[in-house]
């Protein structure tokens, strides 16, 4: 799809030796099957995190081709070392991680694949099965909302997803943050129900004002020291810097901005997380790609981290 999740699975492993990216001294970078960040393929029951593309941009409105992004964010994640160079964490030590692959999507039918998903994900944790004992925080990086309520009479797509898992008691709308929203907007209401749900919402004014550790600091507040969901989307990002997005808005937040934001994250219990809309053919240097792997390996190390 769109998207790439990095779920904790149910199972925790005692030993992670085999679970270790390719050494990059004894198989270059450009060979090799292509999997996330060089890891093993490997099954969910085996991994405590496991990294999963779902290849789907159905629902989309405008500008398609996400359904590349796990293809060319494997690629481009072979870039990704195994050691963060700020806080020495090397996540491949702390847990076992591993590729376990794509779901399944009909690209024919939105509904239907909708349903493959959801079976796809019934053994590791998408956002249903992680809210099973009640709804979970939620700390949202985008340039959008996606709190409408449906588009040419669909009430499943790009734009209102997180709506939709406020309805569902998945989230916690008073225990969400969405953070760098910007752009021109339809009708002066779109807002209207994240806002009466009690969502805060970072426009990107207010953040640029602010900077990232006082956001981040609200945000944590916000969250407090509950289970909670992290979802980024690459077009949080100024279209100067990952212009391979579907709906990309200008002003927005700089990859540098992108890594202190997610840092921020550490300490919070971060039960899954994913990266969004990265679209390939938007983009064929593989600049958006490398940001969105590079900040995949981010979110991972802040998971790993407590």
């Amino acid at each position: 799809m769109r998207k790439v999740e990095m779920e904790q699975t149910m199972n925790k492993k005692s030993s992670n030796a085999q679970f270790q990216p390719l050494d990059s001294g004894l198989v270059p970078r450009f060979a090799g099957l292509p999997t996330f960040m060089r890891l093993p393929i490997a099954k969910p029951d085996e991994v405590d995190i496991a990294l999963v593309g779902v290849p789907f941009d159905g629902g989309t409105t405008n500008r398609t081709g996400a359904r590349h992004g796990p293809r060319e964010i494997r690629n481009q994640s072979s870039l990704v070392r195994r050691v963060h160079h700020v806080t020495g964490i090397s996540p491949f030590d702390r847990i076992r991680c591993g590729d376990c692959g794509d779901a399944p999507i009909n690209p024919l039918d939105l509904n239907a694949s909708l349903d493959s998903i959801k079976r796809f994900f019934a053994e590791i944790h998408i956002l249903r099965a992680l809210a099973v004992k009640g709804p979970v925080g939620f700390i949202h990086f985008d340039a959008h909302s996606d709190t409408y309520d449906s588009f040419f009479g669909n009430r499943y797509n790009h734009g209102t997803p997180f709506r939709r898992a406020i309805e569902e008691d998945l989230l916690d709308p008073k225990r969400m943050i969405q953070i760098g929203i910007r752009g021109a907007i339809s009708d002066a209401s779109n807002y209207d129900f994240a806002r009466d749900a009690g969502v805060r919402i970072v426009f990107i004014e207010e953040f640029t004002e602010r900077g990232p550790q006082s956001v981040m600091a609200e945000a944590r507040q916000l969250v407090g020291e509950n289970p909670t969901y992290v979802s980024f989307d690459i077009d949080a990002l100024d279209p100067s810097i990952a212009p391979g997005t579907g709906t990309p808005e200008i002003g927005g937040i700089t990859t540098r901005e992108a890594q202190a934001l997610v840092r921020l994250l550490d300490g919070i219990d971060i039960i899954g997380a994913d990266l969004v809309e990265v679209s390939p053919p938007l983009d064929p240097t593989g600049a958006t790609a490398l940001a969105g792997a590079t900040l995949m390996f981010e979110l991972l190390c802040v998971m790993v981290s407590a």
